[in-house]
């Protein structure tokens, strides 16, 4: 028992983890993308705006969002007795008994 304990414990501590500080990362990561992309006001030494920053950095953002979205469909799938399937490119709804 205390090893079922032990191994859910240490599951439940990595996704918090990863969910608590990983995602906080990644969006201060956009952040500085776009910070590079916009130049100017943005970055410290003034200087001119790189593109490639604002694609890399709403590449981050929509990372982001697809994160919290799924985290949103587990929540609301266990609300209504379902579950989430990964079987497809994208998650949907399935019953949980399947």
């Amino acid at each position: 028992m205390a090893g079922l304990f032990a191994d859910a414990v240490w599951k439940v501590a990595a996704v918090s983890i990863l969910v608590g500080a990983g995602l906080p990362a990644l969006f201060a990561v956009g952040i500085r993308a776009m910070a590079y992309g916009v130049g100017g006001d943005a970055e410290v030494g003034m200087p001119e705006g790189h593109p490639v920053g604002k694609v890399v950095g709403y590449l981050i953002f929509a990372l982001v969002l697809a994160f919290i979205l799924t985290g949103i469909a587990i929540i609301v799938s266990s609300g209504l007795g379902m579950k989430v399937s990964f079987e497809h490119v994208y998650p949907t709804f399935a019953p949980k008994g399947h």
